[in-house]
């Protein structure tokens, strides 16, 4: 990873890997959800809503993969001193915070016909919400840091202690009695028929390379504004 430390390098790189995450991202999307929505057939239990699923699961797996990658980002800040370090960690929080909502939103409406509840303060629900506002304090956190001229320190430590709930979220389902569905897909199989199955880890590739072309977008901006900044302040001095 210190092979793009110098931000020149990065940058020349990114700006043409954000174009192709991004039309490949969303090309994928596209097609997953319409094949979702108009060849797939429905549920026996679930009936229509559990389309809902192409856009939940790959959610969930973004909401908590963007903190797996603070978490590994801020590591890389504190031990190494990566100078992209924190301008990463710091450009996945937003899109970690917005498909964690969408995972909650979505859950929500997929209990409603199923479970006959929008909410169940269980453990999965509530540690993906907790997983939210982890997000939302790291976002202020940062920003405050930043605006203050700090070097990050507090931010990537709140990031790595932050994780600590992500193995919370992925066994709650088997640590307490909980109201959502335990694990439907695993190494050894699925529990999900083929049928409604195949559209799904299409639309898992698509969701995550869209994330990717946003974090990266994210860091373009802020190395742009980095430099800006430099800029104004050589010429105030």
């Amino acid at each position: 990873m210190h092979i793009f430390a110098n931000p020149a390098r990065f940058l020349k790189l990114a700006r043409p890997l954000t174009a192709w995450l991004g039309w490949g991202g969303g090309l994928l999307v596209a097609a997953a959800l319409a094949s979702g929505l108009l060849l797939t057939p429905g549920d026996y239990l679930q009936g229509e809503s559990v389309r809902i699923m192409y856009v939940h699961v790959p959610a969930a797996w973004l909401g908590m993969a963007g903190w797996a990658g603070i978490a590994v980002a801020s590591l890389m800040q504190l031990v190494w001193r990566h100078p992209l370090a924190g301008v990463a960690a710091r450009a996945m929080a937003a899109p970690g915070a917005a498909f964690t909502a969408i995972c909650l939103a979505t859950g929500s409406l997929w209990g409603r016909p199923t479970w006959g509840t929008y909410w169940q303060w269980d453990g999965r629900m509530t540690s993906m919400l907790v997983l939210l506002f982890l997000y939302i304090a790291y976002i202020a956190l940062a920003d405050a840091d930043r605006e203050r001229g700090g070097e990050g320190r507090i931010t990537a430590i709140f990031g790595l202690v932050g994780a600590i709930n992500l193995p919370v979220i992925h066994y709650s389902v088997l640590w307490w009695r909980t109201l959502h569905q335990g694990q439907s897909i695993s190494l050894s199989g699925s529990s999900i028929a083929g049928a409604l199955l195949w559209p799904l880890p299409v639309s898992a590739l698509g969701f995550s390379l869209l994330f990717g072309a946003i974090v990266l977008m994210r860091m373009r901006a802020m190395l742009a504004r980095q430099k800006a900044e430099a800029r104004l302040r050589r010429m105030a001095a």
